[in-house]
């Protein structure tokens, strides 16, 4: 039975991100839970077809959930 933790889809999405990121158009990924089972997160600038084709939806047993969640934005919370 493959191992399903939180610690498996963190190595699994370590070692994708650096693929995914190369791609223009990927914001950021993270773990997350899918149906209350870890999956891998990627978060796109915007929706994207051409993008999509070429992010798996499957990785290392992993369900990939794409949310086109815009640009991302460092904070400056500093007073």
């Amino acid at each position: 039975m493959p191992d399903t933790s939180i610690a498996a889809a963190q190595a699994a999405q370590e070692e994708l991100t650096p693929t995914l990121m190369a791609l223009p158009g990927v914001v950021g990924t993270a773990v997350g839970l899918c149906d209350d089972v870890p999956c891998i997160k990627v978060y796109l600038a915007q929706d994207d077809e051409e993008l999509l084709a070429q992010i798996p939806d499957i990785y290392r047993g992993f369900k990939v959930d794409v949310e086109v969640s815009g640009e991302f934005e460092a904070r400056d919370d500093a007073p």
